[in-house]
């Protein structure tokens, strides 16, 4: 049985060898056939090879155990890898709208059956990593696992578009139809929108977990739930989750009868954390508060 470490960090590296293998193709069919939407999307490629490496060094961290410095745990540099994608997505979804609105200002390029098996090609590549990355990024709850997968999403659109606009190309040249041409940077420039927006989705959410943002409604009120039912648990006084990269902190005050033992307090704060982590085992750590509570 391959351990949850070493599925995540296979995962990663086939990320990272498909990457590189798919940027030399589009950059060098790209260029050698001036596909617009081809050396785009390769240059977006280029910016995966550097995410990839950045979710491998940030996941080799995040799985570090706590230490003196850092006594939760270092899940969150996995949350900073996920950053990292996200303003690499972004700077490529910028260059790829720029280069081609610049290519629709010049006489339309050719269209070519090579550039059109290329494009198809990573379609192909990119939608089996895609599904094969998010699968086990899910399963293992890996920030950087999950951001790689919407890596490789972006690359899916890129990869549609690119089929699309060089196809549109292709027929264009055949049947003399001018706007058709201009099919291969039109589908940069839709590549690139959809890139960014990914891009702002992926910052987005990385910011929140940096910034202590609490878990989703649903996820509390199933821990308010399970608070609740431990015997001895009166009144929930405060509780809050937060999001630590591939595991979540859970931190919980509540009220019990003022004339039990602090023996009999320490039991129902552990019966709390362990009920938690039992039903939920996505959660690392739960802190929890005891105060009294009087009846009247």
């Amino acid at each position: 049985m391959i351990s949850e470490n070493k599925q995540s960090t296979i995962a990663i590296w086939i990320s990272l060898i498909s990457n590189i293998m798919l940027t030399t193709v589009k950059l060098a069919v790209g260029f050698l056939f001036k596909s617009p939407v081809l050396i785009a999307d390769g240059v977006h490629n280029a910016g995966d090879v550097v995410a990839a490496g950045a979710a491998l060094s940030s996941m080799r961290v995040s799985k570090l155990p706590p230490d003196e410095d850092h006594p939760y745990g270092h899940g969150k540099a996995e949350v900073i890898g996920a950053g990292v994608v996200a303003i690499i997505l972004g700077m490529a979804a910028i260059y790829m709208g720029y280069h081609s609105v610049i290519v629709l200002f010049e006489p339309p390029h050719k269209a070519t059956t090579v550039a059109l098996i290329a494009a198809g090609f990573s379609l192909i590549v990119k939608q089996i990593l895609y599904i094969y990355t998010m699968s086990i990024g899910k399963r293992l709850k890996s920030n950087g696992l999950i951001a790689t997968a919407y890596d490789h999403l972006a690359d899916v659109y890129a990869s549609v578009a690119a089929v699309i606009g060089i196809g549109l190309g292709l027929i264009g040249d055949h049947y003399q139809i001018t706007l058709l041409s201009y099919g291969d940077p039109i589908a940069g420039i839709v590549v690139a929108y959809f890139v960014l927006r990914l891009a702002i989705h992926m910052g987005k959410s990385s910011v929140g977990v940096l910034m202590e943002k609490n878990v989703e409604a649903e996820q509390i009120d199933a821990l308010v739930n399970i608070v609740h039912e431990v015997p001895g648990v009166k009144r929930i006084d405060r509780i809050r989750a937060r999001d630590h990269g591939h595991y979540i902190i859970v931190d919980v005050r509540v009220g019990v009868p003022a004339e039990l033992s602090v023996q009999e307090g320490h039991d129902i704060s552990r019966q709390i954390k362990h009920s938690v982590m039992e039903q939920h085992p996505d959660v690392g750590e739960v802190l929890v508060h005891i105060n009294p509570w009087y009846e009247e």
